[in-house]
C-alpha cells in the first residue's frame, strides 16, 4: 500500500514537473512570436511601396534629417517649375501658379500680382507664348535656420517667331512647415527674390 501511495505521489510530481515545463514553453514561445510580430510591424512601419508605370516598388521611411537637402532641392525646383511653366491658357496659367503658392509665402504672391497688374499674363495668352524653366543647380545651407538658398535656373520663352533663352538666379530660406497634399515636402519658401534674370539669346523660329 505504502509501495501504490509512492507511486502515485512520485507520478504526481512528475506529472507537476511536466506540466510546469509546458506552461513555460508555451510562455517562452508566446513571448518570442509577440516580439517577432512587433519587430515586424516596427519594420514595415519603416517601408512604403510606391507605384510606378504598373509596379510597386518598396522604398524606406527615414529620418527627416538624412534627406533634409534633397527635398529642399525638390520644393524650391518645384515651386520654380510651377511659377515659371507657362502655357498660353488661363485655366493651366491660374492653377499652375496656384500649386506654387502653396509653396511660398507673400513674396511670391507679390510677384505674382505685379506681373498680373503689368499684363504679364495676359500677354502669354494673347501672343501664344509658352514658357519652359530648367533648374540648373540649387544650393541650400542648412546651418543655420531658417535655411537659405540660391536657384540658377534658365528660362526658354518660345514665340511664334523667336525663341528667347534667359538666365534666372533667385534667392530666399526655407521655413519648415507641415506636411500637406498641397506640400508634400513640408517647407514654406520666404523673402523670394530674382537677382539676375536677362536675355542671353535671341533666336528666329525656321
Amino acid at each position: 500500500m505504502f509501495t501504490k501511495a509512492k507511486n502515485i505521489d512520485t507520478a504526481f510530481r512528475q506529472f507537476r514537473l511536466f506540466a510546469f515545463v509546458i506552461v513555460l514553453a508555451s510562455v517562452v514561445n508566446t513571448i518570442f512570436t509577440v516580439t517577432k510580430c512587433f519587430n515586424l510591424v516596427s519594420n514595415m512601419k519603416d517601408k512604403i511601396y510606391v507605384l510606378a508605370n504598373d509596379k510597386a516598388i518598396e522604398a524606406f521611411a527615414t529620418d527627416r534629417k538624412n534627406n533634409i537637402i534633397v527635398e529642399a532641392k525638390n520644393h524650391i525646383k518645384t515651386f520654380h517649375q510651377f511659377f515659371f511653366t507657362l502655357d498660353p491658357d488661363d485655366d493651366a496659367i491660374r492653377n499652375s501658379i496656384e500649386r506654387a503658392l502653396y509653396l511660398a509665402d507673400e513674396s511670391a504672391k507679390k510677384v505674382y500680382d505685379d506681373l498680373k497688374e503689368n499684363k504679364f499674363y495676359s500677354g502669354i495668352i494673347s501672343g501664344n507664348v509658352n514658357q519652359t524653366i530648367r533648374i540648373d543647380s540649387t544650393q541650400v545651407d542648412i546651418s543655420a535656420y531658417p535655411y537659405s538658398f540660391r536657384c540658377y535656373a534658365t528660362q526658354q520663352i518660345i514665340r511664334p517667331a523667336t525663341i528667347t533663352t534667359r538666365t534666372l538666379i533667385t534667392t530666399g530660406s526655407l521655413r519648415e512647415i507641415s506636411r500637406t497634399d498641397n506640400n508634400p515636402h513640408g517647407f514654406l519658401i520666404e523673402r523670394w527674390t530674382t537677382l539676375d534674370n536677362r536675355d542671353i539669346k535671341t533666336v528666329n523660329r525656321r
